[in-house]
């Protein structure tokens, strides 16, 4: 009796320093990895910034405003772009929970007049060869330059003005409503983001 209680506490106590062991070594691997992927976040947010914003001199990321908005249980991130200290748009990060794979977020560059200058796709999981295309520069193309105060940002299912993706309307209905809710939230604080922190 004696020869096996004392195999199961060998055995508990291995068990436990492998624990133990094995949680010390994921421990150290993720703080080795916290910064490279801080760092290619980062790197893919002013990327982003680039491919929607007009031109700017300003660092957005270090300007960033955050916005509570009652369609967002998250604040929503606002990156105002200056050149020569004057205003020339916005970059609002925003997002929908209702893609046919769940989130779809978005980043929204606008110009100052509240028109929309390109829309960078930032994450979604949508069907591949379907909803990806949501990141295809011939659906994205639709939102250049259009006004989103007469520009309905719905599919045109949905009596909006938006060529929904082919058999992807619940991705396009999900793009659309981020979309919305960027436009919605750069118009409601375009004051406060025009206010440049210099």
């Amino acid at each position: 009796m004696s020869k096996k209680e004392s195999t199961f506490l060998n055995m508990a106590v291995s068990l436990l320093l492998i624990t133990l062991l094995s949680g010390l070594a994921l421990g150290f691997v993720n703080d080795l990895t916290i910064e490279p992927k801080a760092k290619a976040q980062l790197n893919k947010k002013i990327s982003a910034l680039k491919q929607v914003l007009p031109e700017f001199d300003n660092n957005p990321v270090e300007d960033l405003k955050k916005f509570k908005t009652d369609l967002a249980t998250d604040s929503i991130e606002v990156y105002p772009a200056f050149k020569n200290n004057e205003f020339v748009g916005a970059a609002v990060i925003s997002y929908s929970e209702k893609g046919f794979s769940g989130l779809v977020k978005i980043m929204v560059g606008f110009k100052p007049d509240g028109s929309i200058q390109n829309i960078a796709v930032l994450e979604q999981k949508e069907t591949p060869g379907l909803g990806t295309k949501m990141k295809d520069k011939s659906f994205l193309k639709q939102f250049e330059n259009i006004d989103p105060s007469v520009f309905k940002l719905k599919v045109k299912k949905d009596n909006g003005d938006v060529d929904a993706l082919t058999g992807a309307t619940i991705s396009s209905r999900a793009f659309t409503e981020a979309a919305q809710m960027a436009y919605s939230v750069y118009v409601k604080n375009l004051e406060s983001t025009k206010e440049s922190k210099h």
